[in-house]
């Protein structure tokens, strides 16, 4: 069950960060059109609106990837000095807290999408309703809560860091 279950939070872990990348190629053609265009004093009309909410995407949607290939920054300084059940016991706690702030992080946004419909909140220029990019990053958020916690699990019951073992690319 579990291996079936990390076979379909990898799936959507690759899916946070195929929207991550799709959001980097976005943010990096509407930066490189407004540059351009302020030269040619022209810039694109609404390219902070752009930047502001595609930014949100791109940060987020790297952020499950990161967390499975073990990205994340960590001070090691000590870890040799303690035994090997106390850093798994770190490494358990920090991935459940970790889960669990990614999921209040979408609940929290979730509920400022709701509010952002009621209002029909929108971005300043372009108008585009700020609620989808709400939608997007509290679904992103909630991936990347699920797949720590997820991690949590397969340390704490298999005594598996799926992070040592994430040599392969095909998320």
């Amino acid at each position: 069950m579990v291996s079936t279950l990390r076979k379909w939070m990898d799936r959507l872990i690759g899916l946070s960060a195929f929207i991550g990348a799709i959001a980097l190629f976005i943010e990096i053609c509407v930066i490189m059109t407004d540059v351009v265009g302020r030269a040619a004093k022209a810039p694109l009309y609404g390219s902070q609106d752009l930047i502001t909410m595609v930014m949100v995407l791109l940060v987020f949607g790297g952020m499950a990837i990161c967390d499975r290939q073990g990205g994340h920054i960590t001070v090691d300084i000590l870890e040799r000095q303690f035994p090997t059940w106390f850093n798994r016991t770190i490494d358990i706690f920090t991935a459940l807290l970790g889960g669990v702030i990614f999921l209040f992080i979408a609940w929290a946004v979730y509920d400022s999408a709701k509010l952002s419909v009621m209002l029909n909140i929108k971005t300043n220029l372009l108008l585009l309703p700020k609620a989808w990019f709400q939608w997007a990053l509290a679904l992103i958020s909630a991936f990347t809560g699920l797949a720590m916690l997820l991690r949590a699990v397969e340390l704490a019951v298999y005594r598996r860091d799926i992070r040592i073992n994430s040599t392969e690319t095909d998320l």
